[in-house]
């Protein structure tokens, strides 16, 4: 193992830059997420899934297809499906498949329609209206240049199982 000492690291320039972001990132998801829990009993990880099902042609997805939108692991995702089935806001469906399918309830489109307004607002004015059109289209691009990066580098360079 080599020493903490050894490059490379982060000049002082990246160092702020990438600290920055890392507090702007979770000032601003913690301050959405008290929104919406305080004002319509919502996680973040409720609004999640129940904005992939609401934007789903048929209001349902396969739980592969959910993990896939939201990249969480199997298991969490189970639980938290099971959680929001026993709130009324999702329901598993049986289909030709061997796994239900996940359907938003009547309950889950209420409160996705009447949550995300007021939570598009406030993303508005902490994010989009800080940014400004130029800056955003900036981060943008940037945003899908690291996400394609990171796409490579799981095909290619990125060890499957996690180091013995």
């Amino acid at each position: 193992m080599g020493s903490v000492n050894e490059g490379p690291w982060l000049d002082d320039d990246e160092q702020k830059a990438w600290r920055s972001y890392l507090l702007m990132k979770r000032t601003l998801e913690t301050h959405l997420e008290r929104h919406l829990q305080r004002e319509f009993g919502l996680s973040s990880s409720d609004f999640e899934i129940l904005v992939n099902l609401s934007e789903s042609e048929s209001g349902r997805m396969r739980a592969f297809e959910l993990g896939r939108a939201t990249q969480w692991e199997k298991s969490r995702l189970s639980h938290h499906l099971t959680r929001m089935e026993k709130r009324g806001l999702i329901r598993k469906e049986a289909c030709e498949s061997r796994y239900p399918e996940i359907a938003i309830t009547a309950d889950g489109l209420t409160a996705i329609k009447e949550c995300a307004p007021v939570h598009a607002a406030r993303v508005r004015e902490f994010f989009v209206d800080v940014f400004g059109p130029e800056r955003l289209g900036v981060l943008g691009e940037v945003s899908d240049e690291i996400v394609d990066t990171i796409g490579k580098h799981c095909e290619t360079d990125c060890p499957l199982e996690p180091r013995p």
